[in-house]
């Protein structure tokens, strides 16, 4: 009796075995099969929508996390603290770390350029394009922390970025440059295989390249290489070059991801109101923005004009 019970046992969890692993296998067999990558005229098809998860827009190199971008001297010199404007944002205002984005982790500035870098980091506050909702440029526009849309055809890619309705065309033909030079450049590309590499060139020197306070000339040149890794992940890297900023052309890399959500669309994100009174408050005869007052703190507005060659220094 007792070896009946055994060996019926011995059948009954051998049969729940074999039907997991059968299920198992149905399941693989499913879900193995990766999506197929789109493609337009045999070359692959990035149109879609999306966006870098990272923490370039802060730093472009790898860094720990801090209370804020903006630091003043604390009670000991090893310990800053936020600053007056980023002091009421509390975490909120903080930096996340990470491991950075740039090939060898070190950006070459010439001696004068990495003093002038360390000045826009010190002066981020008044001196950021981005906190001006200037058009961020090539190649800020690909990680700041907005998703952007592509749309390719075969002779034009359009990429439209939600932050300040930035937008630039990818010419896969022959076109005449700009007249004058311009904020997002002027992209001309090619396919090398599945890889899109992109010349850009024809830069003002508006913008910045992080947070950070890091900057170029209208000497700009740059490459930029988009690789399928997946049917929802593209591997971007751009090579920098600007002889007037830079001792030598360097490199950084990140993937960027596919927004997956069913309704993923691009959404309006006009912040040129949104900094109106910020620019040009001190304009009005009647101040609208003096004095804020929470349950901790309170934060009296003192405005200044500050000349012209500081307000909108790059």
């Amino acid at each position: 009796m007792r070896n009946r019970f055994r060996d019926a046992m011995i059948i009954i969890v051998t049969a729940a075995v074999v039907a997991v692993l059968c299920l198992s296998g149905t399941r693989t067999s499913g879900q193995g099969q990766a999506p197929q990558l789109k493609r337009i005229a045999g070359k692959p098809d990035f149109s879609g929508i999306w966006q870098a998860n990272n923490e370039a827009n802060w730093d472009l190199l790898g860094h720990a996390a801090r209370a804020a971008i903006l630091m003043q001297p604390g009670t000991h010199p090893l310990a800053p603290v936020p600053a007056a404007p980023s002091l009421a944002f509390g975490a909120a205002g903080g930096v996340p770390g990470s491991l950075g984005v740039v090939d060898g982790g070190e950006i070459p500035y010439k001696p004068d350029a990495a003093a002038r870098k360390k000045e826009n980091a010190e002066h981020w506050f008044d001196r950021d394009p981005e906190i001006k909702c200037f058009l961020p440029g090539i190649p800020r526009a690909m990680y700041l922390p907005y998703p952007f849309q592509i749309f390719q055809g075969t002779t034009k890619i359009q990429m439209v970025y939600e932050f300040a309705n930035a937008a630039r065309t990818i010419h896969m033909d022959t076109v005449e440059p700009p007249p004058n030079d311009t904020w997002m450049g002027h992209s001309v590309g090619r396919w090398e295989g599945d890889t899109l590499v992109v010349n850009v060139t024809n830069f003002n020197d508006s913008t910045w390249l992080s947070r950070a306070g890091d900057f170029h000339s209208d000497a700009l040149h740059l490459v930029e290489r988009f690789t399928p890794i997946s049917s929802d992940a593209i591997r971007y890297e751009v090579t920098v070059e600007d002889p007037n900023v830079f001792t030598r052309s360097w490199k950084m890399s990140m993937p960027i991801y596919r927004r997956l959500e069913s309704n993923a669309q691009l959404l309006e994100y006009r912040c040129t109101e949104m900094v109106e009174e910020r620019l040009y408050g001190h304009l009005r005869r009647q101040q609208l923005v003096k004095r804020w007052e929470g349950q901790d703190m309170v934060v009296d507005i003192t405005r200044r004009v500050p000349p012209p060659d500081i307000l909108y220094q790059r």
